[in-house]
């Protein structure tokens, strides 16, 4: 394989170097960049070239949950995202596939499992641990929220974020540089989208299949 573009989004610079050095020796012509945020992902996507890939932590700054998952699948539909995370569990795992990602790869794995993934991703393919059981792990409420989830815009799912973190629609609109009226739009999307009644409804929603803790969302 040559002529790829990877780009590893982790905020533990330590680990995106050795997954970068881990991937460097196994592909020719490989173009590896990285980002610590979601921020700086957003900035190398925006630089116009073609990206193949996107190697991505679930958890970091500016990113809760699958909040980061659900952002680039809906802004970035044509790049496939292989999520590399220290949580090992099915429900997760499972539930990752199900919002689009291509591939699922605990850190713990040996580096040529992961290599094995990137490969397979890269291929046109997806990729779990080869032991695992995700069709165990689902359930029919999960799947028919995340598909609500999944209908989301780009602009929708940092409101949902924003909204989770209890601020007010003046400062949603401040963080995201457009009108109240427009926030106000979003949301009442948002509430329609997922069959809910009210903003906390919403959050209690997301909740529900979400991990971790909001985090300080960059505007």
């Amino acid at each position: 394989m040559s002529g790829y573009r990877i780009i590893i989004v982790d905020d533990h610079p330590l680990f995106r170097d050795a997954l970068a050095q881990a991937l460097a020796s196994s592909f020719d012509r490989l173009d590896i960049l990285e980002a610590g945020s979601l921020e700086g992902l957003q900035e190398q996507l925006g630089n116009g070239a073609e990206t193949d890939l996107i190697l991505l932590d679930l958890t970091m700054p500016g990113v809760r949950g699958f909040s980061g998952l659900m952002f680039l699948r809906a802004q970035y539909t044509d790049i496939p995202v292989i999520i590399v995370s220290a949580t090992e569990d099915a429900a997760t795992i499972r539930r990752c596939m199900d919002f689009g990602a291509s591939g699922y790869v605990p850190k713990s794995l040996p580096v040529e499992q992961i290599r094995e993934a990137v490969r397979a991703v890269l291929d046109g393919g997806v990729w779990t641990p080869p032991d695992l059981d995700l069709e165990a792990a689902g359930d029919g409420e999960t799947a028919e929220l995340i598909g609500r989830l999944a209908t989301l815009t780009p602009q929708q799912v940092r409101v949902l974020m924003m909204l989770g973190e209890g601020l007010l629609n003046k400062q949603i609109a401040y963080k995201l540089g457009v009108s109240e009226a427009t926030v106000k739009a979003h949301v009442s999307a948002i509430l329609q989208k997922l069959a809910v009644d009210s903003r906390t409804q919403a959050v209690i929603a997301v909740n529900k299949i979400d991990t971790g803790e909001w985090q300080k969302v960059a505007g």
